[in-house]
C-alpha cells in the first residue's frame, strides 16, 4: 500500500496515452478534469483565435465524442497549427464556462507552452458526421431532469444541476445529452432551415434534414405539447455561430434556407454552438408580403372584432409608428376594439416626471386614419411615474384603440386613476357594470409591484339590440433574467414566474365577481401575457372560468405563435374569453407581420398582432 504521500503524488502524476474519447467520456463531465495528459492524438478540424480543434478516432459508442477543443490564445501555437494538421497535444483538461454557473460546462485541453503542441504530418482530412444521416438529433426532450408536468417549464424550476448530477448520457433521448455526445466533432447540417432572426453577433438558429415537430407552415419550429401531454421542448436545433474564417453569416429571416453548414459543435454562452468554418450561403428564402387578415368586419350589434398588439416602446416620435398603425388599420383591417401594450409617455423613454400619454395615442390614431381612413379613440389610465416597470422614464401602458362609431364605453362611471381600485356594481337598470370604466385591478396589491395594472371596461354597441361585454387589457411582468432552455438548472429558471402566477389568480378574482352577479357574462382578457400556455402552472387560476380562443376556434396547435425566440416560434399572447362566448362561434387569426419580415430591422415590433371576431349576443 502506498504511503498518503506517494498516494497523493501519484494522485498528480501524468497520465499519458490519453485520447480524445477517454477525455470526453460518456458523461457531461470529463473524468480527466483538473488532470494533465500528455501526447494526446488528433487531426485538426478548425480554428480560431482562442484555439483549434482536434478529433481522434471514433469509438463505437455514441455517448462519446472523438473531439476536443484545444484552448490557447498563444499566436506562436496557433501559427503553427493548420487545418489538416496531425498533432499531439500535452495540457490540462479544464471544463469551462463562457458567462456564469448557469451555464453547461465545455471540455477543453489547455497547452501551457508552445512545445505542448507537436505538429507531424499535414494535409489530412476528417469526414464530418452527416447530422440527419448518421445521426439525428431526438425531437422532444431536453433532458432527463426536467421532471414535472410541464417538462422543461414545470414548476418549481432549479430542481437539480446538469452539471452536479453528471449523468451518462442518453443522446438518443435527450437533446442536451445529443448535442453534448457531439462536442468537439466536425459535423455538416444538411439543408438548414432558419426558426429565427439573427442575434446581435449575426448568431442564428437553425434545424437540418431531419425529423423535427412543431414545424409550422412558415419553416420555424413552433412550441407545443408532444405526445406525451409534456410541452415540447425543440431539442432538434441547434446555433449556427459565427463564421470561424473571419466571414460574416447574412442576415436571416424565418424560414429561410441556406447550403449545407459544416462546422464544429461548442458549448458556449449558455447554448450548444455549431462553429462554422465559413459563412453560409444562403439557398432559398420565403415571401416577405406582410399578411392580411381574412377576418372580415363586425356585422351587426351582436358581433365585435378584437385585435390585439404589443407595440414594443411606442413613443410619439418612434420610426416604427407609421409601419405599425398601417398594421392596425390595413393588416388586421380596423377591428372594432385594439388591446394595445407599450404605449409610452408623451416624452418617450425622457424619464422627466410625465406620465400622460395623449400625444403618443393621438398621433398613433392619426397615423391609423393616414393609412386605413380607420378612426380611432383611445382611452388609458396614466400610471404613477416609473412604478409600471418597463424601459426607465417610458411609463408603458395598456391603452385601447376603439371605434366610436361601432362601440362605447358603458354606464356613466368615471374613468380610474393610477392608484384606484374598480369593481363590478349592478346599475339602477339592473345592467352590469363597473364603479370605475375604465379602472384598474386592485393596483396596490404586491402582485402588480414594477408591473402594468391590468386596463378593466364594460362596452356596449353602439347599434341597438346587442349585449355589454367586459374586456381586460393585460400587460404580466417580462420575462427577463432567467436561465437558457439549454442550461445548467433543470428545469430551466424561468424569471418572473411566481408573480405572473399571483397576477393571473388576481385576474381569475376578478372576473370571478363578474360572474358571480351573472354566468352568462361576456368576457374577453388578454394581451401579452409573457408566458406559454404550456406553462399549465401559471394559467390553473383560469381553468373552469376562460378558455383561450386558439383552442375554440380549432387554430392548428403549430400555427399558434406571435414571438420568435431562440429555437422557438411561441405564444407570448393570448386572448381567453368567458363561457358565454365560448359557446358561439369564434375566429381568430395571428397575423405575422412581423414574424414574417425580411430582416429583424423591418418589424414594427417583436409581437405579431392577432384578430378575434366573437359573438357577443
Amino acid at each position: 500500500m502506498l504511503s498518503p504521500v506517494l498516494a497523493l503524488a501519484a494522485s498528480f502524476a501524468l497520465a499519458s496515452a490519453v485520447t480524445i474519447t477517454d477525455i470526453q467520456g460518456p458523461a457531461f463531465r470529463s473524468p480527466f478534469e483538473g488532470k494533465t495528459v500528455t501526447d494526446v492524438v488528433g487531426i485538426v478540424t478548425a480554428k480560431s483565435t482562442s484555439g483549434f480543434w482536434i478529433q481522434g478516432d471514433a469509438v463505437s459508442d455514441d455517448r462519446v465524442s472523438n473531439g476536443l477543443n484545444v484552448f490557447t490564445t498563444s499566436t506562436t501555437i496557433l501559427d503553427k497549427v493548420a487545418i489538416g494538421d496531425s498533432v499531439t497535444v500535452s495540457g490540462k483538461i479544464n471544463e469551462f464556462r463562457t458567462t456564469g454557473s448557469g451555464d453547461l460546462f465545455g471540455t477543453e485541453i489547455e497547452p501551457s507552452s508552445s512545445s505542448d503542441v507537436v505538429v507531424g504530418k499535414k494535409g489530412n482530412t476528417v469526414t464530418p458526421l452527416v447530422l440527419g444521416v448518421d445521426r439525428s438529433p431526438p425531437t422532444q426532450s431536453l433532458s432527463a431532469l426536467d421532471v414535472g408536468p410541464d417538462g422543461f417549464l414545470s414548476v418549481p424550476n432549479n430542481q437539480s444541476l446538469v452539471e452536479s448530477v453528471n449523468a451518462t448520457l442518453q443522446p438518443t433521448e435527450f437533446g442536451l445529452d445529443f448535442w453534448e455526445s457531439l462536442e468537439g466533432q466536425l459535423v455538416t447540417v444538411k439543408s438548414p432551415t432558419v426558426t429565427d432572426f439573427e442575434n446581435d453577433f449575426g448568431e442564428f438558429w437553425v434545424y437540418g434534414d431531419w425529423p423535427v415537430t412543431g414545424q409550422n407552415s412558415r419553416g420555424g419550429l413552433t412550441m407545443i405539447f408532444g405526445p406525451n401531454g409534456v410541452p415540447d421542448a425543440n431539442p432538434e436545433v441547434v446555433i449556427i455561430g459565427q463564421p470561424l474564417d473571419g466571414t460574416k453569416s447574412p442576415q436571416v429571416a424565418v424560414g429561410q434556407k441556406f447550403e449545407d453548414i459544416t462546422g464544429v459543435v461548442f458549448q458556449q454562452f449558455g447554448f450548444f454552438y455549431v462553429m462554422p468554418l465559413t459563412a453560409p450561403k444562403l439557398a432559398s428564402s420565403p415571401s416577405f408580403v406582410a399578411p392580411v387578415t381574412n377576418i372580415t368586419a363586425s356585422s351587426g350589434a351582436c358581433q365585435v372584432t378584437i385585435g390585439d398588439y404589443n407595440i414594443d416602446n411606442m413613443a410619439p416620435n418612434s420610426t416604427t409608428l407609421p409601419q405599425v398603425a398601417g398594421h392596425i388599420g390595413t393588416n388586421l383591417k380596423g377591428p372594432d376594439i385594439m388591446f394595445v401594450q407599450e404605449i409610452q409617455d408623451s416624452s418617450g423613454p425622457t424619464d422627466n416626471g410625465v406620465v400622460d400619454a395623449n400625444l403618443t395615442m393621438q398621433t398613433m390614431a392619426s397615423a391609423i386614419m393616414t393609412a386605413s381612413g380607420v378612426e380611432y379613440t383611445f382611452i388609458d389610465i396614466p400610471p404613477v411615474n416609473d412604478q409600471d416597470g418597463g424601459e426607465p422614464g417610458g411609463n408603458i401602458r395598456q391603452v385601447y384603440f376603439y371605434r366610436p362609431d361601432i362601440v362605447k364605453l358603458a354606464g356613466t362611471s368615471p374613468v380610474g386613476t393610477a392608484l384606484e381600485s374598480t369593481s363590478v356594481i349592478t346599475e339602477s337598470d339592473g345592467s352590469l357594470g363597473l364603479s370605475l370604466n375604465p379602472g384598474r385591478i386592485d393596483p396596490t396589491n404586491s402582485a402588480w409591484d414594477d408591473s402594468r395594472k391590468p386596463l378593466v371596461a364594460v362596452w356596449e354597441p353602439v347599434a341597438e339590440g346587442g349585449e355589454r361585454f367586459f374586456t381586460i387589457n393585460l400587460h404580466l411582468i417580462a420575462k427577463t433574467g432567467g436561465t437558457s432552455f439549454e442550461g445548467d438548472s433543470r428545469p430551466p429558471v424561468n424569471e418572473g414566474i411566481q408573480q405572473r402566477t399571483a397576477q393571473v389568480t388576481e385576474v381569475a378574482n376578478f372576473v370571478k365577481t363578474i360572474l358571480a352577479k351573472n354566468e352568462n357574462a361576456n368576457i374577453i382578457v388578454g394581451g401579452d401575457c409573457n408566458e406559454f400556455t404550456m406553462t399549465r402552472s401559471v394559467f390553473a387560476p383560469f381553468d373552469d372560468i376562460l378558455t383561450e380562443v386558439d383552442v375554440l376556434a380549432n387554430i392548428p396547435d403549430v400555427e399558434r405563435y406571435t414571438y420568435v425566440f431562440d429555437q422557438q416560434n411561441e405564444q407570448l399572447d393570448h386572448l381567453f374569453v368567458s363561457s358565454a362566448i365560448a359557446g358561439r362561434t369564434v375566429q381568430v387569426q395571428h397575423v405575422h407581420v412581423n414574424q414574417f419580415a425580411e430582416t429583424i430591422d423591418d418589424r414594427g415590433s417583436d409581437h405579431d398582432p392577432s384578430i378575434a371576431k366573437l359573438e357577443i349576443c
